[in-house]
């Protein structure tokens, strides 16, 4: 897997940690980085206390809250954080003095890119990270490039621009998580990269509410419904989906309130057909937005992300898009679902050697910049 990194003359370890807007647990990934190669050695997931993720919830839909809660949950995201790294170099036995330091996205509680006060706010204290794990670590990625005046989000495509080449054809790489986003890779023009709209995040709420259980496995709740066609298209007036790029949205927006809103005038639907139809939703939204940068012969949507073990919402993606060729980054040698954390890594070392990690033609910040602040373990 290649990428366009500093050149190195020695392997140099990374440990990237991410927490989604799905919130289902704590993906780690150790990585080496050595003559623009990077490679992924070991990975892990740790999950995230049941009591935890409630209070998160409570704070990312708006509910009331106030300083101390806010304090308390970065405190205890940072242990959370840090135990997780822990498990990942005890698992990988890997000795903390072997990595250079950790890239950690911090949980996103609120995200508000735009308006007369833009800000983004990610807990997970990195001091608690530094210092319980003894390895310096690299957080607060986003406010640069919005103090830049960019959207802060989203910062993997300047990741996917660096181990996907598009040849004659347009590679698009699609995250579904929480939220979907794209990264479109065309030849000799601009990398471009927004979010999309709602991935698992209405999916999973929706599901979890109705049957207890975190996700819809193997859309075995979905494929007992059917799609609600004026359910639908009252979803696909959600002005957010017409926004051009720069854009980002989150949790703050699509949210179980915000669907329950949309619900109001459908009284008599089953709860397996709104499942069914979230998922036609979320599968709409993103090929609606792929198809438009369609160039070549062989265009190819490659997706990772928890989405991408929903069987019914990739054969939804590959209906849409017949002329795709549609896949897993796995079969193409990145792990469909530890792109993200690797993504952190890397975005760590360019801070730690002082590299440009944002494109600015993605998040409409004024200028390239190395994104994120250090935390010494000393």
């Amino acid at each position: 897997m290649q990428c366009n990194c500093v050149e190195l003359k020695h392997k140099e370890l990374y440990i990237g940690v991410m927490s989604g807007t799905s919130m289902d647990g704590v993906d780690t990934a150790l990585v080496s980085i050595e003559d623009n190669r990077i490679t992924l050695l070991a990975h892990d997931e740790f999950p995230m206390p049941k009591e935890l993720k409630t209070r998160l919830l409570d704070v990312c839909i708006g509910q009331q809250t106030d300083l101390i809660a806010i304090g308390e949950l970065d405190h205890q995201l940072g242990h959370l954080f840090a135990d997780a790294v822990l498990q990942l170099l005890d698992k990988s036995e890997t000795p903390a003095s072997a990595v250079t330091a950790i890239g950690n996205h911090g949980q996103t509680v609120f995200h508000q890119p735009t308006g007369d006060s833009p800000f983004t706010m990610q807990l997970g204290d990195a001091n608690v990270i530094a210092a319980k794990t003894e390895i310096q670590t690299v957080a607060d990625f986003r406010r640069k490039d919005m103090a830049l005046g960019g959207q802060g989000a989203p910062l993997v495509p300047a990741f996917h621009h660096t181990i996907f080449q598009p040849q004659e054809s347009s590679v698009v790489v699609l995250n579904i998580g929480g939220i979907s986003n794209i990264s479109v890779l065309r030849p000799n023009q601009p990398t471009l990269g927004y979010d999309t709209g709602p991935g698992n995040m209405l999916m999973d709420a929706w599901v979890d509410k109705h049957t207890g259980e975190k996700f819809d496995r193997d859309a075995q709740f979905a494929l007992q419904g059917q799609v609600n066609q004026a359910l639908l298209k009252q979803l696909l007036e959600e002005p957010y989906l017409s926004l051009t790029p720069p854009k980002s949205t989150g949790r703050e927006l699509f949210n179980l309130p915000w669907l329950e809103q949309q619900l109001t005038e459908f009284n008599d639907i089953s709860a397996q057909d709104v499942q069914r139809t979230l998922c036609e939703y979320t599968a709409l939204t993103i090929a609606n937005e792929v198809e438009a940068y369609r160039l070549g012969n062989a265009p190819a949507l490659y997706v990772c992300g928890g989405g991408v073990r929903n069987p019914l919402l990739m054969k939804r993606l590959s209906e849409l898009l017949p002329s795709w060729e549609v896949a897993s980054t796995t079969s193409k040698g990145v792990d469909a679902d530890y792109m993200e954390a690797m993504a952190f890594a890397w975005l760590a070392q360019r801070h730690v050697h002082q590299l440009p990690s944002n494109l600015p033609e993605v998040t409409g910040a004024s200028r390239a910049a190395s994104l994120g602040v250090l935390y010494s373990a000393n």
